[in-house]
């Protein structure tokens, strides 16, 4: 509901100490009663959120759970189980908190309308109209990547080589013609979003001029790399990989941000 890690905490902490001050005895479903409190704490961070980055230009990025490219870390299992890919999560992000609350909680955990409907203060059928219109935006977007791992790591890796040697042709085989780059900043031009092959060829072999070393990785359980400069992160990217093509590229590299995540798993 939130696509970042540190403000998931909170919530739940607060739906805890709510608990706390109630006596649990009264509430007749405990499972309902911290999964609507915990929903209400998340729309309101959502709403604050919005207005905070009213003024922000570009393009926000979810924080990334990374591991390495081998298999999942067992402390993240538990995260990866309720998650969903990078791609998906930037197509929440612009959703409204309404929206993107309905559509969480019925598509994804199967909560009912009539349960949502007094969270987002709304009839059960408009929470209905919320969580579709949130599905018709998801569904124009390509975030659900191919299911085989060792098909996106073989498209992955095929870009990442043409890249570093500078093959403009072999780029454009393993990128649809409407591929898009998302990245929240950048050293070439700021954050924000380029579409079609050709702009994203271009924009990877731009980014070979800094010479980082791409390690694999799996980002939110999907194929995904973390570029190390300097024996530092640069930059974080997922990739979405539909019919043997790379549709999607995110890219997490605000400074601050990367340096807040947790990547000890990959030096092991």
């Amino acid at each position: 509901m939130l696509g970042s890690l540190s403000e998931a905490d909170d919530a739940v902490q607060e739906a805890w100490l709510r608990l706390s001050r109630t006596d649990a005895g009264e509430v007749e479903n405990l499972g309902g009663w911290l999964t609507t409190v915990v929903a209400r704490v998340s729309l309101n961070m959502l709403r604050s959120r919005n207005v905070q980055r009213e003024e922000a230009l570009g393009v926000h990025m979810p924080d990334p759970i990374v591991d390495r490219a081998d298999g999942v870390d067992p402390e993240h299992e538990a995260l990866l189980a309720d998650s969903v890919g990078l791609a998906l999560l930037v197509v929440l992000e612009t959703l409204s908190p309404p929206e993107r609350l309905a559509f969480v909680l019925h598509d994804i955990f199967a909560v009912p309308f009539d349960e949502i409907a007094p969270i987002v203060d709304r009839s059960p059928e408009a929470a209905r109209q919320l969580a579709s219109r949130a599905r018709r935006r998801i569904q124009s977007e390509n975030t659900l990547p191919d299911a085989d791992l060792d098909t996106q790591r073989r498209v992955v890796d095929a870009f990442l080589a043409a890249a570093r040697e500078g093959d403009f042709e072999a780029l454009l085989e393993v990128l649809d013609p409407d591929v898009v780059l998302r990245r929240d900043v950048a050293p070439l031009g700021g954050s924000g979003e380029v579409r079609g092959a050709r702009a994203v060829a271009g924009q990877a072999l731009a980014y070979t001029r800094f010479g980082a070393l791409m390690q694999p990785a799996l980002v939110n359980g999907a194929v995904g790399a973390v570029a190390i400069l300097d024996r530092e992160p640069f930059a974080v990217g997922a990739f979405t990989v539909r019919g043997g093509k790379i549709v999607e590229i995110d890219i997490l590299a605000d400074p601050k941000r990367l340096r807040e995540l947790d990547l000890t798993i990959l030096e092991s």
